[in-house]
């Protein structure tokens, strides 16, 4: 088995390392460029960078947040998980409505309010009316 060796120009070395400084990734250069070796652009960084920070969010936060961030995020998935059910409930009551509809239109109305034992007297009534 052969085993290539690549060399790179000081240019393109350059040019890597400022695109990395600008703050572009070593896996995005890596691709990019077609370099293979994982320490290769961080030892061109160490021999041809200026030394400087790169620009990347640093987040503190005190233990306090910490928590607070860890409540929250566990009350959305609870109301995720409620608002979940509630709208399956939803959907198996109006496909109840639906059925009941499509057996009796005239008798369900589906804004109308009725107690168990006031519906059982009102449609009796008004099948016995009719």
């Amino acid at each position: 088995m052969s085993h290539t060796i690549k060399r790179y120009s000081d240019t393109l070395r350059r040019q890597v390392v400022l695109e990395y400084e600008s703050g572009a990734s070593i896996p995005d250069l890596r691709k990019k460029y077609g370099i293979r070796g994982p320490s290769t652009i961080p030892r061109w960084v160490k021999k041809f960078g200026k030394g400087i920070f790169r620009h990347e969010v640093v987040r503190i936060q005190y233990a306090d947040e910490i928590q607070r961030v860890a409540q929250l995020e566990k009350q959305v998935k609870d109301l995720e998980a409620a608002l979940g059910k509630v709208t399956l409930e939803k959907l198996k009551l109006e496909s109840i409505l639906e059925v009941l509809q499509g057996n009796t239109p005239e008798v369900v109305k589906k804004n109308e309010q009725r107690s168990s034992d006031a519906s059982a007297t009102k449609s009796g009534n008004k099948v016995n009316g009719e």
